[in-house]
């Protein structure tokens, strides 16, 4: 289950009357604190509240999320919306030690892989890699935080298919001097997160007035690139922190270029050799110059000196 972010305290307010006194308890503390309450366990969340941590993970599944931590980032979802990263950044290092940081970063990102990977639209999926492979040319766009992912997927999607087009830029006029020729047989693939780019969504906008076909990879179904995709996949991309966790996002498009891969599997075979070769015929690429320096060159190359002198 995921609301609107924006709606979440809304929604508390509203289920208010049909809570029990426990879960009353735990609405009125997350209205009231729901800043802090993001960066809680369901046993401190539970102690803050006055009510055992069973209660607050039966309260998330009357919800109708999937447990604790599901709704744990529904609340930093809202929390990344409302606050700055100023106050994101105090509020994290306020609810933590310093020894705690790997436990805090890196336990959200495992959760955020498992969300990503338990609410997966498969055929979403199956029809990204379907319009990837039907495009003329494929245009791959994320801007500020997002520019690596947008870098990542454009490297790996040139293995699979000719015309990939990275789209890079610092300004609006750029971007559309790099866009202006997508049409109907065009692919366009836009990567926001919270929070979302305006330059990519009005680049998308563009997209979809040329009738592209449209692919969105971003962290909701209330995103605004839904707006202008028909083809949306989803991976939480929020640490409630001054910086945002792509792991899930990163894990999404591995999926998919690894689908792509499977089904043109001839195809990045061959492309995977023909760099292979360029790489050992010029000494570049994964072979170390180094590697060059074995006994049986030094070998040849001292006795090439002897016979110079």
């Amino acid at each position: 289950m995921m609301l609107q972010n924006e709606d979440l305290l809304a929604y508390l307010k509203g289920k208010m009357a049909g809570f029990s006194r426990g879960q009353r308890a735990i609405a009125r503390y997350i209205i009231s604190n729901y800043d802090k309450a993001s960066y809680m366990t369901a046993a401190e969340l539970g102690k803050n509240a006055g009510v055992s941590e069973s209660t607050v993970v039966r309260f998330a599944f009357e919800l109708g999320y999937g447990g604790y931590p599901e709704f744990q980032q529904e609340m930093a979802a809202y929390v990344s919306r409302r606050l700055n990263h100023v106050r994101r950044l105090e509020l994290a290092t306020d609810e933590m030690d310093y020894d705690e940081v790997a436990d805090f970063v890196m336990g959200n990102d495992m959760e955020n892989i498992k969300s990503a990977w338990k609410n997966l639209d498969r055929n979403a999926m199956n029809k990204a890699v379907e319009t990837i492979l039907s495009g003329r040319k494929i245009y791959v766009i994320g801007i500020r935080g997002c520019a690596p992912l947008a870098g990542l997927l454009a490297f790996y999607l040139n293995l699979v298919v000719d015309n990939v087009v990275l789209v890079e830029s610092n300004s609006s006029t750029e971007i559309f001097e790099q866009m202006y020729r997508v049409g109907s047989e065009d692919v366009v693939i836009g990567i926001s997160f919270p929070r979302y780019s305006m330059r990519t969504i009005k680049a998308m906008e563009y997209a979809n007035d040329r009738n592209a076909r449209i692919i969105a990879i971003t962290d909701s179904k209330h995103s605004p690139l839904n707006l202008y995709s028909s083809c949306n996949l989803f991976a939480p991309g929020n640490m409630s922190s001054v910086v945002d966790s792509f792991t899930a996002p990163v894990s999404l498009m591995n999926v998919l270029v690894v689908s792509l891969c499977m089904r043109k599997k001839e195809t990045v075979l061959r492309n995977v050799e023909t760099l292979e070769k360029v790489w050992s015929d010029y000494q570049v690429g994964d072979v170390d110059e180094l590697d060059y320096l074995n006994r049986d060159n030094i070998k040849e190359f001292k006795t090439t000196e002897m016979e110079k002198k």
